[in-house]
C-alpha cells in the first residue's frame, strides 16, 4: 500500500498557511510585549532614514500597529506625512491618503477604516504588513495582491519595508511571478536588512 503524500506544495497551500500564521499571531500570549519591542525597533530605524512621507496600514487580525511609532516620527516635523491605503475599485491598486490622529475616517469595502476626504500623495516609503515572510524580501500577504499590483505600477517606486513578528519567518518560501520583493524587513528582534540571511 503506497504511503500518503504529506509534502506541501507552497503555492497551493498558502491559503492554509495564512490561516495558520494568523491564528498563531492572535494566540501569542506575549504579543503586546513583542509589539512594544517592534515599536522601539521601528522608531530607532526611522531615525536613519531620509524619507519624509510614509504609506502605512490600519492594523487588523493581530497585526503590529505601526501608527504610534509613525506619529512620534512626525512630531516636530510638519513636512513628514503618514498615509493610509484606499483601494481603487477599478485598478485594485492602493492609493495613499493623509492620516493623522483624529482625522475623519470611514470603512472601506472590507470594513477597514480609511481616511475620508484627506489629501492623496505618493509615499516615499511603504510599511507593508506581513502574515509571513521569507528569504530575499519575499512576503506572504493575505492573497489579495493589492500591494503587488500597487508596487508594480507606482512611480517612483517607494522603499518597501515589511513589518511582522519573528514567528512568521518561512525559510522555504519561494516567489511567484507577481511577487514584488521587499527592500527590508523589521521584526521584534531587530532589522532583517540582509534579505539573503538565514533568518531573523
Amino acid at each position: 500500500m503506497p504511503m500518503p503524500d504529506f509534502s506541501l506544495d507552497p503555492p497551493r497551500d498558502k491559503k492554509l498557511l495564512r490561516r495558520q500564521l494568523q491564528a498563531e499571531r492572535l494566540a501569542m500570549i506575549d504579543r503586546h510585549e513583542r509589539a512594544m519591542h517592534l515599536q522601539q525597533v521601528l522608531r530607532v530605524w526611522l531615525v536613519t532614514r531620509k524619507e519624509q512621507t510614509i504609506g502605512a496600514y490600519w492594523p487588523i487580525k493581530g497585526e503590529f500597529d505601526a501608527l504610534p511609532a509613525l506619529y512620534r516620527w512626525t512630531e516636530g516635523a510638519p513636512e513628514r506625512r503618514i498615509g493610509l491605503p484606499v483601494i481603487d475599485r477599478e485598478t485594485k491598486q492602493l492609493r495613499f491618503h493623509v492620516w493623522y490622529p483624529g482625522c475623519p475616517m470611514e470603512e472601506d469595502a472590507f470594513g477597514i477604516p480609511k481616511p475620508k476626504d484627506t489629501e492623496q500623495f505618493t509615499p516615499q516609503m511603504l510599511l507593508v504588513p506581513c502574515v509571513g515572510y521569507g528569504p530575499k524580501g519575499l512576503r506572504l500577504g493575505y492573497g489579495g495582491g493589492f500591494y503587488d499590483r500597487t508596487l508594480a505600477a507606482i512611480e517612483p517606486r517607494p522603499y518597501t519595508v515589511g513589518v511582522g513578528y519573528a514567528h512568521g519567518y518561512l525559510p522555504w518560501l519561494t516567489p511567484e511571478p507577481h511577487d514584488v520583493p521587499l527592500d527590508a524587513m523589521l521584526n521584534e528582534n531587530g532589522v532583517v536588512s540582509d534579505v539573503d540571511a538565514d533568518g531573523p
